[in-house]
């Protein structure tokens, strides 16, 4: 007979009300802009170890990094952020922007008492790690932009397949409309061949739902986001990392990006999509690492393809 050990309370491991509390009871709050901010600290008894803030983009709370904090925190104390309405944070009553969120980051490292971190953001959170970069560059000591883009006027276009999808929603039912959005999130080639990363993806975000009023609000504040002639100005050392088969955000936008951050290093994964950290766990959290643990001022600069093997 299999034995299934539990805990106190009757709770088994690894269940979903057993990881809630606990995420409960690690969570501190900062306040941003009148609003609660959730976040959480990990491996602050490890004080030689850099703080790496992580921001994810619509969508999604701090879960979503979920198969890299196992690598990532083996060698920097994390700081994970819920973006306003999501998660554990505060829902924001209308709008808001890119600047709004990057305030938030700003409010989480005072309330945490961190000066200065690295600070890694995806999708949305990318553009909110170039501003907080760029209006606090006091604060950023290496930067990693993950599937993002520069903004307007010089970022390329959201590609057709998501446009299509876009436009197609309406007619579907909100459980295939988290799907499709997770299928496009991530490549054919992945979804062909590893239907259980879909299932996982799909369950994670079925599992802690995102107000449909802050998702749309988070889409026109990315959509808003105008990164300027701005990016010069970022003194922090920058890696630029992209999937060549992302369908959400334009992987020419990953180029056009690490031109315009004096010294940025680029690193293209070929055939991955959007959310290539879940894709290739490993081999991103192996660059980022890397690069961030460098020498200051060493290695800066480039570009490289990574070989990834599914």
């Amino acid at each position: 007979m299999l034995a299934i050990r539990t805990i106190r309370g009757g709770l088994r491991p690894g269940s979903a009300e057993l990881v809630r509390r606990r995420e409960a009871s690690r969570t501190r709050y900062a306040t941003g802009d009148a609003l609660r901010i959730a976040y959480e600290l990990r491996g602050t008894m490890h004080r030689q170890r850099p703080w790496l803030v992580l921001v994810h983009g619509m969508a999604f709370d701090r879960a979503g990094w979920g198969p890299v904090l196992r690598e990532l925190g083996r060698r920097f104390r994390l700081v994970l952020v819920d973006n306003r309405g999501t998660g554990r944070s505060d829902r924001p009553a209308g709008s808001f922007t890119v600047a709004d969120m990057a305030g938030d980051i700003a409010a989480v490292l005072d309330a945490a008492g961190v000066d200065v971190a690295h600070v890694m953001g995806a999708s949305l959170g990318g553009m909110v790690a170039q501003e907080l970069a760029i209006t606090q560059p006091e604060r950023v000591d290496g930067l990693v932009l993950a599937c993002t883009t520069p903004g307007w006027p010089l970022g390329y276009p959201m590609p057709a397949a998501s446009v299509r999808l876009i436009a197609a929603i309406a007619d579907m039912t909100a459980e295939a409309a988290v799907r499709r959005h997770t299928e496009n999130a991530l490549s054919a080639e992945t979804v062909r061949h590893r239907p259980e990363l879909v299932d996982r993806l799909v369950a994670l975000q079925n599992s802690r739902p995102v107000e449909q009023e802050v998702i749309s609000a988070q889409a026109v504040a990315g959509a808003r986001y105008a990164g300027r002639l701005r990016h010069a100005r970022i003194r922090a050392r920058t890696l630029v990392v992209h999937g060549s088969a992302d369908t959400v955000v334009d992987p020419r936008n990953a180029k056009l990006l690490a031109d315009r951050i004096p010294g940025a290093r680029l690193v293209i994964f070929p055939g991955l999509g959007h959310l290539l950290f879940w894709e290739d766990p490993g081999g991103f959290a192996d660059a980022a690492a890397s690069f961030l643990l460098e020498t200051d001022g060493a290695g800066t600069g480039g570009h490289d393809v990574r070989d990834f093997r599914p």
